[in-house]
């Protein structure tokens, strides 16, 4: 695998190992596949509201080109497809990559997913919206990671991330509960030194030339087994929304 500015190589090793388990809603993946129609709600309404689409319309992001950074196998990308908008997946691991094309190509759908860090993009101000989902905590440098999206994004464009939170509470839940007692990750998958509060976030969006917007929590129900979107509860997983300036 190559080596770049933003890649964490031992992250991708990781994450490579159960990359044919990507669309399987009970293995590896399973919290992103719970976790992903509260994604793509708020993903939706956020782009409709910033680009002023219907929200009624069953493929309101028709002409909007999205950039999903670090697109896994595809399971937010995918939805983003089918609503409309002319689609690249881009992901670091090589084997995520051939599962995301091949369950595309299984469905149908136009992605055109390429393998690499966001740094070999080339083509600059190109996406209308970027999508960085679970990913700034996983990156070898944050700040260049953002430099990058700055640098592609549209000058009108929008930026939607999500991460965890630097909290007791996010270390409790997202590493000793989901990683060691509940099993739900692979050991090691999280780094609590990597993770950002939004504070945090905010000055390093600053510095990469970008304004936070929003914010948004994101709460796990357990006997629902299912995820919602919280304005107040940002103690865990959290939504962030930036424009350039």
């Amino acid at each position: 695998m190559p080596t770049t500015a933003t890649i964490d190589a031992d992250d991708i090793a990781r994450f490579q190992a159960v990359a044919a388990s990507w669309w399987d809603e009970n293995g590896p993946f399973r919290p992103l596949h719970r976790l992903n129609p509260a994604r793509v709600s708020f993903i939706r309404d956020t782009l409709n509201r910033h680009f002023g689409r219907d929200d009624h319309s069953p493929h309101p992001l028709v002409g909007l080109r999205l950039l999903d950074a670090g697109c896994g196998g595809g399971l937010v990308a995918e939805p983003m497809a089918r609503l409309g908008a002319t689609v690249t997946g881009l992901d670091a691991a090589a084997e995520t990559v051939s599962v995301a094309r091949a369950h595309a190509a299984g469905g149908g759908l136009e992605i055109d997913y390429r393998q690499g860090g966001i740094e070999e993009l080339t083509a600059d101000r190109s996406f209308d919206a970027i999508l960085a989902l679970e990913v700034i905590e996983h990156v070898a440098d944050a700040d260049r990671f953002l430099q990058e999206c700055r640098r592609l994004i549209a000058d009108q464009g929008v930026l939607i991330l999500s991460t965890l939170n630097q909290t007791m509470k996010a270390y409790l839940l997202g590493i000793v509960a989901a990683e060691y007692v509940l099993r739900w990750l692979p050991q090691g998958t999280h780094d609590w030194q990597k993770f950002k509060k939004p504070s945090a976030l905010a000055h390093a969006l600053e510095r990469a030339g970008f304004r936070l917007t929003g914010l948004q929590g994101l709460v796990y129900r357990p006997f629902s087994d299912s995820w919602e979107l919280s304005p107040r509860d940002l103690s865990v997983n959290y939504f962030a929304v930036a424009t350039p300036v």
